[in-house]
C-alpha cells in the first residue's frame, strides 16, 4: 500500500508493534512522527526510516499537553496529519483487586485511557480542518472480557474502545475514520511482564503461542486504506481467520 505524501502519528513507537508500525509505514512511503518516553529508541528508529520522513517526539501520552506539542510539531514538520495510531500502553499493574496499588492502577488509566483520549483531543481538531484523517487505537480482547489481575488493564482498554466508537459517532461526518485493532497476543516485552507474572492463563502461553509485531504493523496500514471501509467505527480482531486472509498474513 502507497502512503507516499500521508503522515502518521504512532504513540508507544519505541518497541514492539510501535515500532513495527513505524517501520511498515515508512516502507510504505509515509512520513512518520515517533512519540514515546524513550528518546534514544525513537532516535534509533528515526534515523533507520530516514531523517527527511521520521521526526522522534520525547512525549509521556499520559500529559495531554506533551501530546498536543507533539502534534503540532508533527504538522508544522510535514504540513498535514492523515493517520493517528493510539498504541501506547501499559499491562501493569498485575495484581488482584484487593491488593492493587492505587497509584499504579492510576497510572494506567492515565496511559491506556487518557492517552488515547489525548491523542483523538490534540489530533481531531487539525484533521477536521483538513478534511478527515484515520485514528486507529490498538484494542485489546481484555476490552471485552475480564481477565484475572489485569482490573486495570480491562478497565482501560473498555475505556479506550468506547472512545473509538465516540470518536466514530462524533467524527465520520466531518471525514474521521475511527477503528480499533484488537492484535491477540504478540511477542512483545508486555508478554515477558506477562509471563513473569504467572497469574492467569495468558501467563502460561509459549513464546510462539503470540503473533510477531509485525503482522499487527501489517493490519495497521492496511486498515488505512478502502478495502477496510467497512470496518470504520468497529474494531478489527487478528483472531479472526477472515480478516488475517483479507490482510495477506499467513
Amino acid at each position: 500500500m502507497d502512503m507516499t505524501g500521508k503522515t502518521v502519528l504512532i504513540t508507544g513507537a519505541s518497541s514492539g508493534i510501535g515500532e513495527a508500525a513505524a517501520r511498515a509505514f515508512g516502507e510504505a512511503g509515509a512520513s512518520v512522527a515517533l512519540l514515546a518516553r524513550r528518546n534514544d529508541e525513537i532516535a534509533r528508529i528515526a534515523g533507520d526510516i530516514g531523517p527527511d520522513r521520521a521526526l522522534a517526539i520525547p512525549c509521556d501520552v499520559s500529559r495531554y499537553w506533551e501530546v498536543e506539542a507533539a502534534v503540532d510539531a508533527t504538522l508544522g514538520n510535514f504540513g498535514s496529519l492523515d493517520v493517528v495510531i493510539n498504541n501506547a500502553g501499559v499491562i501493569e499493574p498485575i495484581s488482584h483487586l484487593a491488593h492493587a496499588d492505587p497509584q499504579a492502577w492510576s497510572q494506567a488509566i492515565d496511559v491506556n485511557l487518557k492517552g488515547v483520549f489525548h491523542g483523538m483531543r490534540a489530533a481531531m481538531p487539525a484533521m477536521i480542518r483538513q478534511g478527515g484523517g484515520t485514528i486507529l487505537t490498538v484494542s485489546s480482547g481484555a476490552a471485552h472480557g475480564p481477565v484475572e489481575a489485569w482490573s486495570a488493564y480491562c478497565a482501560s482498554k473498555a475505556g479506550a474502545a468506547m472512545l473509538t466508537r465516540c470518536a466514530d459517532k462524533e467524527g465520520r461526518e466531518a471525514g474521521i475514520r475511527a477503528m480499533g485493532l484488537s492484535p491477540g497476543t504478540v511477542a512483545t516485552q508486555m508478554q515477558r511482564e506477562i509471563k513473569a507474572s504467572g497469574i492467569n492463563p495468558v501467563s502460561q502461553l509459549e513464546w510462539t503461542d503470540h503473533i510477531p509485531p509485525e503482522w499487527p504493523a501489517r493490519a495497521l496500514l492496511w486498515m488505512c486504506g478502502p478495502e477496510a471501509g467497512d470496518f470504520v467505527g468497529e474494531e478489527i480482531s487478528l483472531r479472526d481467520p477472515n480478516i488475517r486472509q483479507r490482510i495477506g498474513l499467513a
